[in-house]
């Protein structure tokens, strides 16, 4: 058995460190970055008196519990014929990160926040993303807000966008405002204290589903991705769990879906240059074919939305122990999300993962740097100046956020690792249930269930299959390099 040189959480931190040096971003702020925090008075203000007062709407935040740098708030009202207004409102980061300054080079290095569990990395110190550009409970912030009409069919019948502040009413937390909206749990505290707040909790929910069936109708793909993190206690890690996917976590997105789908065709209805988020339509169409034919299905011969779709929800109701095995397939065999420049008037890529033509990244600014060029894009507009970047900025800014991005996943997926290592450092020789996700030239490749951690097997000369259920023991761990290695038990051939 190799040696543990790592066993606390403060380990993993400086794992995590060392491995956004190494992919190119900057774990640290500079001292000229934080010189300018420190001097900063308080939160941003701007008398335009183009910004309207929307304080007095039921703004709320639902985001992870441990969650601090709050981007956005949602707010809707019931209209007659079955319509809805929702409102989302993202908080204006520009109006106190500007362009070129210390701050902002910082933000622009990285392009994102890195989250592991050991240790967030924001983009934004944490005086303004936790703070002055936080959009906090009881706190009035300045906005850019997307307001916009949904009709019974989940289509969008109106939608402005405009600068206005707001207030946050009540902060909330996914799992317990799912627990809620399920009947398995009480209305949090914090929504139960502002009068109506479990009203416009539900008519979000339901607007939300809504949005969703719609998407879905066009051919929005659905996956289950392995997304598992480690859970601490002081500086040891005690668990791994895997992120579920809830009610409330499809409110948000819907919503976002919504607003972000909203913005890039306000910026193309104003006749500016956008920087949007696209899926391209997968040059590896045939392989996700033959992918489909190993069950039985057969996928037209042109990349299609809905026929995948359509397959997929097949699959995760069929065989839901290996849907997330397939979805990752999937997705690789489709390609990454990027970012691109598209003008006005010009055809535009779209987003095949979600089916739509218009998309851009706007409602994270405190959390992507993307969410922060777009926001000052939508500024630029509304207030009738000059464009803040020019189209060779805005293409060359496209592929360093899209290289950046996924540096910052790629140090994400290896600190999982080293902590999944680090769990499991103590329990070399025990046995565990697995199933096998993948065959490679470098070795076979298998998650376990309790905890849900993936492990290299070896075993050479045994044949196995991908999604076939084995009984292995655990032989080895290194958590600096994030690796585990299984052995197969004999009875678990």
């Amino acid at each position: 058995m190799s040696a543990l040189p790592c066993k606390t959480r403060t380990d993993l931190a400086r794992i995590a460190s060392q491995a956004m040096r190494e992919r190119g971003l900057e774990p640290d702020f500079s001292e000229a970055a934080l010189r300018q925090v420190e001097a900063l008075r308080g939160p941003g203000q701007d008398a335009d008196p183009r910004v309207l007062d929307r304080t007095g709407l039921p703004w709320c935040s639902i985001d992870n519990d441990d969650s601090r740098d709050l981007d956005q708030v949602t707010a809707c009202e019931v209209l007659g014929g079955g319509r809805v207004r929702v409102c989302v409102a993202v908080a204006d980061v520009d109006v106190l990160v500007r362009k070129g300054d210390a701050i902002d080079a910082h933000a622009l290095a990285n392009t994102t926040s890195v989250y592991t569990s050991a240790r967030v990395f924001p983009m934004l110190p944490e005086r303004l993303c936790t703070d002055l550009t936080s959009l906090n409970p009881g706190q009035t912030r300045i906005a850019i807000v997307s307001d916009m009409v949904v009709a019974v069919d989940g289509s969008i019948e109106h939608a402005i966008v405009y600068r206005a502040r707001v207030r946050n009413k009540a902060q909330l937390a996914y799992d317990a405002v799912s627990a809620w909206i399920d009947g398995d749990g009480a209305l949090p505290e914090t929504a139960a204290a502002v009068p109506g707040m479990d009203v416009q909790l539900r008519v979000q929910d339901a607007v939300a589903q809504r949005l969703r069936a719609r998407r879905h109708a066009q051919g929005s793909l659905e996956f289950e991705t392995f997304q598992p993190h480690a859970v601490f206690e002081g500086e040891q890690v005690v668990a791994i769990r895997q992120q579920e996917q809830n009610r409330a976590r499809q409110l948000i997105e819907e919503l976002m879906v919504a607003a972000n789908t909203c913005t890039a065709q306000f910026l193309m209805s104003r006749g500016g240059t956008s920087l949007r988020r696209v899926v391209r339509a997968p040059e590896r169409w045939a392989q996700i074919v033959a992918e489909a034919a190993k069950f039985g299905e057969t996928l037209p011969a042109q990349p299609d939305a809905r026929a995948l779709e359509a397959f997929l929800a097949r699959r995760r109701k069929a065989d839901p122990l290996r849907f997330p095995d397939l979805s990752l397939v999937i997705v690789k065999l489709m390609g990454s999300g990027e970012y691109v420049v598209e003008q006005a008037h010009g055809a535009p890529v779209g987003h095949f993962g979600l089916a739509l033509r218009d998309y851009t990244h706007s409602t994270a600014p405190n959390r992507r740097y993307p969410d922060l060029i777009t926001l000052r894009l939508i500024k630029s507009l509304l207030r009738g100046e000059p464009a803040p970047y020019s189209t060779a900025e805005l293409a060359a800014l496209a592929t360093h956020c899209t290289r950046q991005e996924d540096a910052a996943k790629k140090v994400e997926r290896q600190v999982r690792k080293s902590e999944a290592a680090l769990l499991l450092g103590s329990r070399i020789g025990q046995h565990f249930d697995a199933i096998v996700t993948g065959l490679t030239d470098s070795g076979t490749w298998v998650r376990t269930f309790q905890p849900p951690v993936e492990g290299r097997l070896f075993e050479p000369g045994v044949a196995l299959a991908v999604g076939q259920l084995v009984r292995v023991q655990l032989v080895d761990t290194n958590v600096p390099r994030g690796f585990i290695d299984f052995a197969l038990l004999q009875d678990g051939r």
